[in-house]
């Protein structure tokens, strides 16, 4: 979900683990030139999530990665499949109370320049709570903890994840 700290997280645990780091929003401006907010204005957001499920498929072929999805990546049943068989899926979960409080002066999230942006914010919850569910091995709720904290309770729960589907083959997460 926008405001979880995927970013934030995702890049600590990256370098704790001596692993590359991508957000996949910030890889797609970077190949484009073009930021996430203009791709939605010219393409909308079917172009901008087109871009977004190509950029998922090719970044999680690579191994050795913590990749930072967009929070309406899990929308498409597609992207869920390639993130759920190629990797480890952790789901920030964190309150619409504390995404709002973080997100509410972003001016650079699409989704949210609408006439009641908290409304938004708890609608978009409700609607991609399930399906971040369903996608992720790992569920950390991440209302109030520090990254750092944050990424120690996922350190573990990888940990306890991997003895458990040690038969499994993960890729990267």
């Amino acid at each position: 979900m926008m405001g979880a700290g995927k970013t934030t997280v995702g890049r600590e645990f990256a370098r704790r683990h001596r692993m590359r780091f991508l957000d996949c929003d910030h890889e797609i401006e970077a190949r484009t030139g073009v930021k996430v907010a203009t791709i939605f204005e010219i393409e909308g957001e079917a172009g901008f999530r087109r871009r977004e499920s190509k950029m998922i498929d090719e970044l999680t072929r690579e191994t050795g990665l913590v990749l930072a999805t967009g929070g309406g990546a899990v929308l498409d049943p597609v992207n869920r499949a390639m993130l759920s068989e190629r990797g480890i899926v952790v789901y920030l979960n964190v309150p619409p109370q504390v995404l709002w409080e973080r997100t509410r002066h972003d001016r650079n999230r699409p989704l949210l320049q609408v006439a009641n942006p908290r409304e938004r914010i708890e609608r978009l919850h409700r609607e991609r709570d399930p399906l971040y569910r369903e996608v992720a091995h790992i569920i950390v709720d991440g209302g109030r903890g520090n990254p750092g904290t944050m990424v120690r309770h996922i350190e573990k729960a990888i940990e306890e994840y991997t003895k458990t589907h040690a038969h499994t083959e993960c890729g990267p997460g």
